[in-house]
């Protein structure tokens, strides 16, 4: 599975199958959760009335001209990762976590959605399908569009569908992948 994960920005207009999509969205939901805090939920869109309402918010009809990546707008299925710092603030705030409350040097509620987006695209691939995972554009639009609490921050969307036929990133053909020589230290740096 790993091999086969690419990052597709062209998609067919074609509906997934609701099994499907019930086992993507439930494997997002299992991703780790520091101190079990469960602060990352999902805005799941799926079908072309919902997915253009996203699009509606986050990339308006008069900035798709110039958009790079049209086929992007056909993916059936979006998913938003929101995270809530507040949740994790609260939970770290509990006796049993007391210790290190509001001590963060790392953002948990951001590493979390992280897992869950990576789970998502992960469980996509094993579906044969393909994902891109993207930053939420026009968060204020986005919150307005969806009624998407103060609460939680849009991290990023997750792309799903079935792959249409693109050209790859500009990035993919200019930059190489690290080997285990350039990115791995073994017992210190």
């Amino acid at each position: 599975m790993l091999q086969k994960r690419r990052m597709t920005r062209s998609f067919e207009a074609r509906p997934l199958d609701p099994a499907v999509v019930e086992r993507i969205v439930a494997a997002g939901l299992r991703a780790p959760s520091a101190g079990h805090t469960q602060g990352v939920d999902l805005l799941v869109l799926d079908g072309a009335e919902e997915t253009s309402r996203y699009w509606d918010a986050a990339l308006p009809p008069a900035d798709r001209a110039s958009f790079p990546w049209p086929g992007l707008l056909a993916a059936p299925l979006l998913v938003v990762v929101l995270s809530s710092e507040d949740a994790y603030r609260r939970r770290y705030a509990e006796p049993d976590k007391a210790t290190s409350a509001g001590d963060f040097d790392v953002p948990w509620w951001h590493v979390d959605a992280a897992f869950t987006a990576l789970l998502l695209h992960l469980a996509a691939v094993d579906a044969g399908l393909g994902t891109l995972f993207f930053q939420a554009h026009r968060v204020p639009s986005l919150r307005r569009a969806f009624a998407i609490p103060d609460a939680f921050a849009p991290v990023g969307t997750v792309a799903i569908g079935h792959p249409a036929p693109d050209r790859p990133s500009s990035s993919v053909a200019r930059r190489r992948r690290p080997t285990a020589g350039d990115a791995v230290h073994r017992g210190r740096w």
